[in-house]
């Protein structure tokens, strides 16, 4: 069996390159708890984008939340106005879907979006909704059982964690 590398700062800069031409004039950033919002802040930051970018969590929504309960994500910020924005949704690791389907609803218990647009540092395949992404820095196959994380360390630079899991992905 190989081992799979990825190299997170590597897929970073391409996220960065592929976002860029997704960008309107009046686009906002929304990362998605945690990984997401983790690089929605260096890309705001990367892309030299005035104000701050949005972070939202899929806690409320989630078709599991039974289950689950109430996660220890961040509550949704959204420092500016969705009614009518061009939503840039950034997220770490793209995997059933569901997630994706989650923080859609919280976005629109705010407003209507003009649009949103999905982009992801990683797809790892595995869809259980018509969701996919406008951009994907890497696509790769992963056992349902193994879990992809994304680290950041002290100094802001990512890293990939693979995991054996024990639940159902995101």
């Amino acid at each position: 069996m190989s081992t799979l590398h990825l190299d997170a700062e590597a897929l970073y800069a391409d996220l960065e390159s592929g976002v860029r031409p997704l960008l309107q004039a009046d686009s906002v950033l929304v990362g998605i708890w945690s990984g997401g919002a983790w690089l929605a802040e260096r890309l705001q930051r990367d892309l030299k984008l005035a104000g701050e970018p949005g972070v939202i969590s899929s806690a409320l929504h989630r078709d599991d939340f039974s289950s689950r309960g109430l996660s220890t994500a961040d509550p949704t910020k959204l420092p500016f106005e969705i009614e009518g924005s061009h939503i840039v949704l950034i997220d770490d690791v793209l995997y059933t879907g569901r997630t994706t389907r989650a923080v859609i609803n919280e976005l629109f218990d705010f407003g209507r979006p003009a649009s949103v647009t999905l982009a992801v540092l990683v797809d790892r395949g595995g869809r259980e909704l018509p969701i996919q992404p406008a951009y994907a820095a890497a696509r790769v196959t992963l056992p349902k059982a193994s879990r992809l994380r994304l680290a950041r360390d002290d100094d802001g630079r990512f890293s990939f964690d693979i995991q054996e899991k024990k639940g159902e992905g995101s």
